[in-house]
């Protein structure tokens, strides 16, 4: 999908996308009143909560004022999903948050609101996050190291900024929460956001948002950031599974030491060169970067086909007009190699492709027969069919038609 990033966006107060990005993006925070306006939550507060309940949904209930094990107060308790009806029955008519992971995984109308952010890669998108509070409910003031948009959904709720805040700033410990110790207001921060209200926040922000109503919702549309550990550990352990065992240090210029235990500079920049010509490979971290942004954000999501697609009746299927749907929480990319080739990401896995047949199964326009017109696409339509990563359209109709029964 293309699109004019210099045009004025409803979403981003009227900036386009290009100056959001060169203003805003990972610099400052920005307030947007009225991003969606007439805004209608997808979601209720109850419909939240049954999710909440699910096996495998991930769930944090965060109450203020709470009680440990022993019955003693704490100023923070946190509990983890899944949860029963009885968990909300007891509890008060303020001070606590409800908030569930990945909605955009399990609910198609929360899932096609990431579209609204169509001006920011694909993959760099992590999940939407819905929290519910009553009156006073929140998660304390803390700090986010990745971008986020808070998008109120219903309800309202008052934030307040507090600029940024070094790694070392002291939390509250004792808790699964990293809750500052200190927040300090900047004065022009402080806001109250209604239904159809957005705020942007670069990483490292301190922020502390709450309730003022008995139906607030927020919806925190969240963004993938590797940190250096992670992306040195993984590229690490992604190149050793390529790597012969033949590739060691080596020292043909070994010279006579003055002394047998000293670990001299010249086999200090042996290594270094051994580390740097072994990591400085760009094919390799292409295609180790395009798996690791496309992994799944939950490895047990995605569910194989139970039998290999039939590639025939795949192709009979599309040209009677049926369209393949994206699984929801499955991820795609690609890599442009100029001219007609391209790598595709899926999942966590990479396949040479046409390019203009990755441009098509990474964006969000509908995957029909028009596909066909690709060299190998039915092959690899089948192959994303079998892995989960794609699916067709009837398939959930088939499961509710079965629990109806």
């Amino acid at each position: 999908m293309t699109f004019d990033a210099h045009a004025p966006l409803t979403l981003l107060g009227g900036l386009s996308a290009a100056e959001f990005l060169a203003e805003y993006w990972q610099k400052k925070p920005l307030l947007i009143r009225g991003a969606l306006p007439d805004f209608v939550s997808p979601l209720s507060p109850d419909e939240l909560a049954g999710l909440a309940c699910e096996d495998g949904i991930e769930a944090r209930l965060v109450e203020e004022h709470g009680q440990d094990e022993q019955g003693r107060d704490k100023p923070w308790k946190v509990s983890h999903g899944p949860f029963d009806e009885t968990t909300f029955t007891r509890l008060p008519e303020q001070d606590w948050t409800l908030l569930v992971q990945a909605v955009d995984h399990y609910v198609p109308e929360v899932d096609a609101m990431l579209e609204h952010f169509h001006f920011l890669p694909r993959w760099r998108l992590d999940d939407i996050m819905v929290s519910y509070a009553p009156p006073g409910g929140s998660v304390g003031p803390h700090v986010d190291q990745y971008d986020v948009f808070l998008l109120q959904a219903s309800g309202t709720r008052h934030w307040q900024l507090g600029g940024k805040v070094s790694d070392d700033a002291p939390i509250i410990t004792g808790i699964d929460l990293r809750i500052l110790e200190r927040f300090e207001v900047h004065p022009d921060q402080d806001w109250l956001l209604e239904p159809g209200d957005m705020l942007y926040l670069p990483p490292g922000v301190a922020h502390h948002g709450v309730s003022k109503s008995m139906d607030c919702m927020t919806f925190s549309v969240g963004f993938r950031a590797l940190s250096a550990d992670e992306a040195i550990t993984s590229f690490a352990d992604y190149l050793g599974e390529q790597l012969p065992d033949s590739r060691r240090y080596t020292d043909p210029d070994l010279e006579p030491s003055t002394h047998a235990g000293e670990i001299d500079d010249a086999a200090i920049a042996r290594l270094r060169a051994l580390l740097l010509d072994t990591l400085d490979d760009p094919a390799q971290m292409i295609a180790w970067f395009g798996r690791a942004m496309t992994q799944p954000k939950y490895a047990d999501q995605l569910v194989p086909s139970e039998s290999p697609t039939n590639i025939d009746a795949l192709v009979a299927e599309l040209q009677e007009g049926t369209v393949l749907e994206r699984s929801l929480g499955s991820r795609f990319a690609y890599r442009d190699h100029g001219g007609s080739g391209a790598t595709l990401f899926v999942d966590g896995d990479g396949q040479e492709c046409d390019i203009e047949l990755a441009k098509l199964l990474a964006g969000s326009d509908p995957i029909n027969v028009d596909a066909l017109s690709h060299t190998g696409s039915a092959e690899l339509l089948g192959q994303l069919l079998d892995r989960g990563s794609l699916s067709w359209p009837y398939a959930e109709e088939s499961e509710d038609e079965e629990e109806d029964a």
